[in-house]
């Protein structure tokens, strides 16, 4: 347990990719079975322990210290795992053990113990251990371990550790399960490749670059072929032999929130395309309404009525047992649309080509384009084949120029992680109301867009002028005569009935502190109504 809580320490404390990459890489090749595939699994999210849950680690802790200073502490500290691992006492008559277990000890033992067993097991575990395999061990049970590594973070590491492609872990992954033995044995050339005998598995999937200044220059038009880029998020749709599987781009399968979507998958064969809500071609819906139906463990059938999901097809992977992926992309469209043209129209349907001959053309259709769920272009290379990763060249993203806002800073939170000690956190408001009286009223929170220097600016500014505290939030001053405004980025604006402003911002972010402009000159609702309208 030493050993991964050491793992978790370093990487939270190591922020460059390549840095996390080496740990994970020397943490492979040092740890044996199993507990080297169980600590891949908690990093992929594939770590499953159902005994405990984190109201029940709030309670065995305020059982052992005065619930006021507990939330004084957690205030403070910003981050359960880590208050609740410093502040937990050590027993009065010595460990409970007399090793310190290691890491497959410790989730057997949380994998065995039933609901009503949980805390106590909870309890022992964290009596024999020191604070480091604590905060660790209170990771695992809550399920988020927020060291900044990713699912396909984890799988690059797999593959710099086996020298293989990634995309040759991305194929086996859905076949396989912790503590992934097979797999490392593998990749230590111990043992043949596992087999892909799951059906219905995720390919990976190709991306494109963002289109930089000068990049179009050195383009012609006429390699490229152009479509609309929708604001849903990317799908992968996978039926074989029977076994349907919606996966998310990066791999998760997500089918169990969809079953209205699983029931028309038909077909024999992979799509990739973006998963909508609406009713093509009449109606397709904001992510705002897409949002609805996401992470749902069930949908109800007035969920399903009110936002049945779609998804618009940009490419086709498989068809049958076919292969098309090494195919360039003009025959691979020409394939979708026969293919397409024979399964459920209401839950699939094109993405349109866009006509252009020249850069300019094209900029003006993206400036302006016929939906306003669109949020940019993409080229493909006629002659690309469909690749997984991200090379340079064969595919471009073109997306709309984000909107951007005057607010004025009302709220502040404390971070998590590297920014708990920190209010890194915020709401943002604009005025509304009559000219003479204007009040604010929230409409955005942002976490990012700011350096760090900044965030230190932004932290003092906060705590120099907090009027009220509610819980780990402060409230900050802001009126017509005193305010920070912030500068704000979005990528779009959808109606909301659950906010008082009645908007709701797509991907806000902070772009600019405005220390030189007055509170007063802040913009107001109406901007934001205008946009929408």
């Amino acid at each position: 347990m030493d050993r991964f809580a050491e793992l978790l320490d370093r990487l939270v404390l190591t922020p460059s990719r390549n840095g996390k990459l080496t740990l994970l890489v020397d943490y492979f090749r040092a740890v044996p079975d199993p507990d080297r595939g169980l600590a891949l699994a908690a990093m992929t999210g594939d770590l499953s322990i159902a005994a405990v849950k984190p109201a029940m680690l709030r309670t065995l802790v305020t059982e052992r210290m005065d619930p006021v200073l507990f939330g004084y502490s957690y205030d403070y500290v910003g981050d359960l795992a880590e208050t609740v691992s410093l502040v937990w006492p050590e027993p009065q008559d010595g460990p409970t053990i007399d090793h310190s277990p290691t890491l497959g000890e410790v989730v057997a033992r949380l994998q065995a113990a039933s609901r009503s067993d949980g805390p106590r097991v909870l309890a022992t575990l964290l009596d024999c251990v020191g604070i480091a395999a604590r905060f660790a061990i209170i990771k695992l049970v809550t399920g988020g371990l927020r060291i900044g590594v990713s699912a396909r973070l984890a799988k690059q590491a797999l593959a710099d550790f086996g020298g293989v492609d990634v995309a040759e872990i991305e194929e086996l992954w859905h076949g396989l399960s912790p503590p992934y033995e097979a797999l490392f044995a593998w990749l230590e050339g111990k043992a043949p490749k596992p087999e892909k005998a799951a059906k219905a598995l995720f390919r990976p999937v190709m991306l494109s670059n963002a289109v930089d200044d000068g990049d179009l220059e050195k383009l012609d038009p006429a390699d490229y072929a152009a479509e609309w880029k929708w604001d849903g998020i990317r799908v992968q749709v996978v039926c074989e032999g029977g076994l349907r599987r919606l996966y998310s781009r990066t791999g998760d399968d997500i089918s169990g929130a969809f079953p209205d979507l699983v029931e028309a998958m038909t077909f024999d064969g992979a799509l990739d395309g973006e998963l909508l809500v609406g009713r093509p071609p009449e109606w397709t819906g904001t992510f705002s309404d897409l949002q609805q139906r996401l992470n749902r463990k069930s949908v109800s059938q007035k969920m399903r009525d009110s936002y049945p999901a779609f998804v618009r097809c940009y490419d086709l992977m498989q068809a049958g047992a076919e292969d098309i992926r090494p195919l360039p992309f003009t025959e691979r469209r020409a394939r979708l649309e026969a293919f397409v043209a024979g399964i459920d129209p209401q839950r699939f349907d094109l993405s349109p080509m866009i006509d252009f001959d020249d850069w300019p053309t094209l900029e003006a259709l993206r400036k302006a384009p016929p939906h306003p769920i669109i949020e940019g272009v993409m080229l493909k290379q006629r002659v690309s084949a469909y690749v997984a990763g991200r090379p340079k060249g064969p595919w471009f993203k073109w997306k709309r120029d984000p909107h951007t806002i005057d607010a004025v800073l009302m709220y502040a939170q404390r971070g998590h992680g590297k920014r708990s000690s920190f209010y890194s956190d915020y709401t943002f408001g604009v005025w509304s109301g009559p000219e003479d009286r204007p009040e604010l009223v929230p409409v955005g929170k942002a976490y990012f867009g700011f350096t760090d220097e900044e965030l230190r600016q932004i932290d003092k500014y906060v705590r120099d002028n907090t009027i009220e505290r509610f819980g780990p939030v402060r409230s900050v001053r802001a009126d017509r005569q005193s305010g920070l405004v912030l500068e704000v980025a979005f990528e779009g604006l959808n109606r909301s009935q659950r906010h008082r402003s009645g908007v709701a911002m797509r991907f806000p972010r902070i772009s600019r502190l405005r220390w030189d402009k007055p509170a007063s000159e802040a913009d107001r609702i109406e901007t934001l109504q205008a946009l929408l309208d």
